[in-house]
């Protein structure tokens, strides 16, 4: 399921020291992701740490898309893991492609690069939501949305753009130069990638935890109450946020850096059940 692998250029080497985090440690991304019509609009935030019991948060600043790509792939020589969890859609629901392939997709058997290479063809979203509507006017959830209970499909108005620019600009590129999209192009000599992306999805992790999760986005003050709750909820859980990074994301109407610091926290551990594993491999996972 994987293309050849094609060498990695990046403008740094590996570093001794980041965030404090020694080699051979594992560092969580989590990135809020920006399906924005320009990829020079720096609007993704990431939050990171180690992966630990109990280990500080950082962040950078905004970066685009053509950014976060090269933070992936510089990741991968810094002598660390690295999990990138992204929120955004990085598949398609197969139902979508049950009953006949759309022009211009590979006849061939599906796969998620099948898919994937399909959705570069389009030059924009918009074009490419309207040839999915053709294929169907609903909007079928895939298996992962239902059993991690994603709020919208990938087709959905309010995210067609974050699914179409990751898949085309962010995860089919960097398949394409080794990086691995985990559970959909993973390496096939079994061995394990010190780099994995994959998807993340801020609704899920809240209600894997029974913390609240909706109301904490817009303004006044409702919201801004229940995401001062969540960041003491996530301190609690063991993330240490200092302070001006907590006030920011209070601040935050938009909800942004709060939805990165989630993806920080540690994988949901829901594993792909057995029947499933097939669809996955096409669909993706959300972690």
């Amino acid at each position: 399921m994987r293309t050849p692998q094609q060498p990695i250029t990046v403008a740094s080497g590996p570093r001794d020291q980041i965030h404090g985090v020694a080699k051979g440690q594992t560092i969580v991304h989590g990135v809020d992701f920006s399906g924005a019509d320009s990829s020079g609009a720096a609007k993704i935030r990431i939050a990171e740490r180690e992966l630990s019991a109990r280990s500080a948060v950082y962040v950078r600043g905004r970066i685009d898309r053509n950014g976060l790509r090269n933070a992936i792939l510089e990741s991968s020589v810094d002598g660390r893991s690295h999990m990138w969890r992204i929120d955004a859609p990085c598949g398609l629901p197969m139902e979508c492609f049950a009953t006949e392939r759309p022009a211009g997709m590979d006849t061939g058997p599906l796969t998620w690069h099948t898919v994937a290479q399909w959705v570069a063809g389009f030059d924009s979203a918009r074009e490419w939501r309207g040839a999915m509507r053709e294929l169907s006017r609903r909007e079928p959830r895939r298996h992962c949305d239902r059993v991690l209970r994603a709020p919208l499909a990938p087709m959905n108005l309010r995210i067609f753009k974050q699914t179409f620019t990751v898949i085309k600009e962010i995860l089919l590129p960097l398949s394409a130069q080794g990086i691995a999209i985990d559970p959909v192009s993973m390496p096939t000599d079994g061995t394990t990638p010190s780099v994995r992306v994959c998807e993340g999805c801020p609704a899920s992790v809240l209600h894997h935890f029974g913390w609240p999760s909706k109301g904490y986005k817009g303004v006044g003050e409702p919201p801004r109450v229940l995401r001062e709750e969540l960041v003491r909820l996530l301190r609690q859980a063991g993330l240490e946020i200092p302070s001006p990074i907590a006030v920011e994301a209070i601040h935050d109407v938009e909800g942004d850096l709060l939805d990165a610091l989630i993806l920080t926290t540690a994988p949901m551990g829901v594993a792909i059940p057995s029947d499933l594993v097939g669809a996955a491999a096409i669909e993706a996972w959300i972690y």
